[in-house]
């Protein structure tokens, strides 16, 4: 559940969708949202130790979402390994729909080596917009520990619900 009163990208490829300007939303966003196109607006990032500190303060996990997507060299990506850590980082995804198995591997040994739980995600919208049905990633490798067991001691039942 998003926030309601938050438009994004998607909402606005998928209103043309609806209204009929373009096929699909990957037409929308190569028609009108990217980089020299007349909708594009460019990204405005907080910083990391700041987003960190931000999720950690709200309760929340700081993972590392979907890292191979990035373009980073291998130094640069280790240098955001090193740095999100030091922030107090608690996680990377390591299984996602846009990595490759190869990727899968790579990620499983910087969880490892950096001390980092390890998440996985199909990066699921809808059925027409994501490149991966749900359920159908392998599992997360056994030697690494889900972000899932950080969360466990967190959740409480609903008032009036037995444990």
């Amino acid at each position: 559940m998003g926030n309601p009163e938050l438009i994004s990208r998607t909402h606005f490829a998928r209103y043309l969708v609806e209204i009929g300007v373009c096929h699909d939303t990957p037409e929308v966003f190569r028609r009108f949202l990217t980089e020299g196109k007349p909708g594009y607006v460019p990204h405005r990032w907080a910083a990391l130790g700041d987003a960190v500190r931000w999720i950690r303060e709200a309760g929340g996990l700081a993972v590392i979402a979907h890292p191979a997507r990035y373009g980073f060299s291998p130094n640069e990506e280790y240098a955001l390994f090193t740095e999100f850590k030091h922030h107090g980082g608690q996680g990377v995804e390591v299984v996602t729909g846009s990595h490759t198995s190869a990727e899968y591997l790579t990620y499983a040994a910087m969880a490892k080596e950096f001390g980092l739980a390890a998440s996985r995600g199909s990066d699921f919208h809808s059925p027409e917009e994501s490149r991966t049905d749900l359920g159908a990633l392998p599992p997360l490798p056994s030697s690494l520990q889900p972000v899932w067991e950080l969360l466990a001691s967190r959740i409480q039942p609903a008032p009036g619900l037995p444990a």
